[in-house]
Parts: structure tokens; C-alpha cells; sequence
């Protein structure tokens, strides 16, 4: 590690409080699908920023759009309108299908307002103070207390003793452990449609048709969680529509902004006449123009760069070369996903694997100890895909010592 690199990692680790085990690497600019850093290497980037990079990496139009709305203004307050979130709310709406739009700041916030418009819902029928929520096993939500009361990996949760979400986890695409968790107190059910921290798992036709019924029966609410798995990643702009399965309640974040922090939940018209009224939510950012701007660009990018289509053009080229991984080496056991949100399954941990590529100037990201997880913009191509598998291809032959 260059001198320059090491005393910056150093300054960080006297500063910043040490809650990430970051990569020993300072980046500094990126371009397309590649990253660089201060020492000058050049990175093919396969993370994108765990999803948020859709359109790569210094989009002139999209940064255009921002230098154009700082010269005009960055913040007002909710207490008024604003040009940028109106245009914003009234394009994710119409991509998405919903009727009702808040914009939060990230995809936790945007979780824990879904989970209160739920809750808020249940109480106006029946003045309960105990519902429960039922999620998802190796399900990932956020780290915000609400979010992480539905989050179904229990080492992130245990230190934090007691939630202030009721929850009961259900195993996705068992629908049969999802009825058996249904009760009187049960107010919404909320799942990942491509689980991402949970194994790049997606969930089942089947599976969420039969959901989507017992909501339907019993008036519980769906929530469907499209922080990672929406806004394009997997051929159409949110992972439910390629069922047909709508949600009451839906979050986005991540490529909703592409790299401006921004989320947002959205509702039918139904849920939102009879959940959250004016007081009972609120966020001094959520909205403000500067991020709205960003939204409204990034909803024109996708229209004007057919990036869907792309995403359904270019995914079964990827879907392949993992799969050609799996039958190439007998490490590695599955591979699984949708459209360009795909992950190879070890029989050990990929730790090696990643940080030998890093060192050939790849960027990969787990999902637990034995998955590789693979989040390119969605602007990557066949060459970008190709040289991706070359550098896999030598980190693995050199982790397994062929």
C-alpha cells in the first residue's frame, strides 16, 4: 500500500467510528463501470455502491442536472412545495403504479415509514397497541430500530435488546411457515422480492401469489421491500412487476438517486386514506429539492436509456458466464438471482476470492461468509462482463491453489 494510501486509512481510523470493516482501499473518482483511487489504480466495479450506481459512474447529464438545481436551491422545508419533488413524485408514480409518495433519505428511513403507515393502518381499525408484523428469515431491512425489528438475521439485533416492532419471522417461499405466523396482531407482511444481505435469494411466483391472497382475505397489509432489488436490477422496475403482485406498501432507495442520498415509500390510494395523517410522520430532508432533482433526472435517464430493456438484453450473458463458474469448479454450488442482482454460492468462505480480485483491480461484495454477490451498473456490457469473469476466473484458480 502506497504511502499516500496507508497514512489516509490511518487519519479515517482515528476519526470515523469504526462500525464498518471497510476494504483497505481510498477511492477518489470513477467513470463509467470503473472506480480509481488516490494511488491511481483503476477498479472494474461489480458493487456499484451496493446497488446504487445504475447509471455509472459520471453521467454528464445526470450531473448536470444537479449543478443546475444547486444554482437555483438545495433545501426549503415540507411546510411548502417544491418544483423538483412534485415532477419526482408524479414520474416514480407512474413507473411504479402506486398512488402516494414520501420521499425519506435512505432505505431504512423508507422502511420505518412503511412499517409505521402499517401500523397506523391497523390501529384506525381496531385501536390496538399491539400489532405484529411478520418478515422474512436472513431478510435485511436496515439498522434504524424500526427497520431492524424486521430484519431477520438475529445477530444484527441481539445486542440491541428488546425491539419496538413486534415481529415473527417466516422463511420465504415456505408459504405454510407464513400461515402458521399469522395471528389476530398480525398488521403486514414485508418481504424482499431478491433478498440481498440474505443470499441474493429471490422469492417465488408461487410463493408471493399465495401472500398476496392471504393479505387480501384477512386485510393485512403487503409490504414489499425494493431497496436493493428495484430500479431496474432485475429487467423490469421493480422486482413485483414482473409477477403482476402489487404490494399496498413499497420502499425504493439505492438507484433512486444514484449516489444522492434519497428513498422513498409509496402506497395505494387505499392505505394512504387510512394511515398516516399530517403529524404523524415527518423529515426535515425528505423531499427537499437538491434530492428530488436527483430522482426526477434519474427517472428520465431510465426512459431515455431504455435502461430496462438493456438490463433484460444483458442479464442472461452474465447468467451464464456464473453459471459456466459453477460447472467449471466444484467449490462452487449455486448460483441464483434475477436480472443483474446474481450471486455464485461457495462451500467456504469468499473473503480469499474477493480480495484477490481486488488486487487484479475487481470490486465484488459478499452476501454472508460463502456467497459472492454481483451489483454492476446497470449500463454494463459484454466486454465489462468478460472482463469481470477473466479476473474471477484467476482469483478463484489462485485461492483453490490450481
Amino acid at each position: 500500500m502506497a504511502d499516500k494510501m496507508k497514512a489516509m486509512i490511518e487519519q479515517a481510523e482515528q476519526d470515523l467510528l469504526h462500525t464498518y470493516n471497510r476494504y483497505q482501499v481510498v477511492l477518489e473518482s470513477g467513470q463509467g463501470m470503473y472506480l480509481q483511487d488516490v494511488n491511481g489504480k483503476k477498479y472494474l466495479d461489480f458493487m456499484c455502491g451496493i446497488g446504487v450506481f445504475a447509471l455509472g459512474y459520471g453521467n454528464k447529464a445526470f450531473n448536470d442536472a444537479l449543478k443546475a438545481q444547486i444554482d437555483k436551491i438545495l433545501h426549503t422545508s415540507n411546510y411548502f412545495y417544491n418544483t423538483p419533488a412534485i415532477e419526482a413524485a408524479h414520474k416514480l408514480k407512474a413507473v411504479s403504479g402506486m398512488d402516494r409518495v414520501f420521499f425519506t433519505n435512505s432505505g431504512a428511513e423508507a422502511v420505518e415509514g412503511a412499517l409505521k403507515a402499517a401500523v397506523k393502518y391497523a390501529w384506525l381499525k381496531d385501536k390496538g397497541q399491539d400489532h405484529e408484523i411478520i418478515a422474512m428469515e436472513n431478510s435485511f431491512h436496515g439498522r434504524t430500530y424500526g427497520a431492524l425489528s424486521v430484519t431477520g438475521t438475529s445477530h444484527y439485533r441481539e445486542p440491541f435488546g428488546q425491539m419496538p416492532c413486534g415481529a415473527r419471522f417466516a422463511r420465504v417461499n415456505d408459504f405454510d411457515s407464513v400461515l402458521s405466523a399469522v395471528n389476530d396482531k398480525t398488521c403486514a407482511i414485508i418481504i424482499e422480492c431478491v433478498q440481498g444481505e440474505g443470499g441474493v435469494m429471490p422469492a417465488q411466483e408461487e410463493f408471493l401469489k399465495k401472500v398476496r391472497a392471504l393479505c387480501d382475505e384477512r386485510d393485512i397489509l403487503l409490504i414489499f421491500d425494493e431497496v436493493q432489488c428495484g430500479m431496474g436490477r432485475t429487467g423490469d422496475m421493480f422486482a413485483w412487476q414482473t409477477y403482476g403482485i402489487k404490494p399496498d406498501i413499497m420502499t425504493c432507495a439505492k438507484a433512486l438517486g444514484c449516489g444522492v442520498p434519497v428513498g422513498a415509500f409509496l402506497m395505494t390510494e387505499k392505505v394512504g386514506q387510512n394511515s398516516l395523517k399530517a403529524g404523524d410522520h415527518g423529515t426535515t430532508y425528505g423531499g427537499n429539492p437538491f434530492a428530488c432533482a436527483a430522482v426526477s433526472k434519474v427517472l428520465d435517464l431510465y426512459e431515455e436509456l431504455r435502461i430496462t430493456e438493456h438490463v433484460r438484453s444483458t442479464a442472461p450473458y452474465l447468467t451464464q458466464k456464473l453459471e459456466d463458474f459453477k460447472a467449471r469448479y466444484d467449490c462452487i454450488k449455486e448460483r441464483r438471482g434475477r436480472g443483474l442482482m446474481q450471486g455464485l454460492v461457495f462451500d467456504r468462505p469468499v473473503s480469499g476470492v474477493i480480495a484477490r480480485a481486488m488486487e487484479k483491480g475487481l470490486i465484488f461484495i459478499n452476501a454472508g461468509p460463502n456467497i459472492i454477490r454481483f451489483l454492476p451498473a446497470l449500463i454494463v456490457t459484454k466486454k465489462e462482463i468478460d472482463e469481470m469473469a477473466a479476473i474471477l476466473d484467476e482469483a478463484i484458480r489462485e485461492e483453490i491453489g490450481l
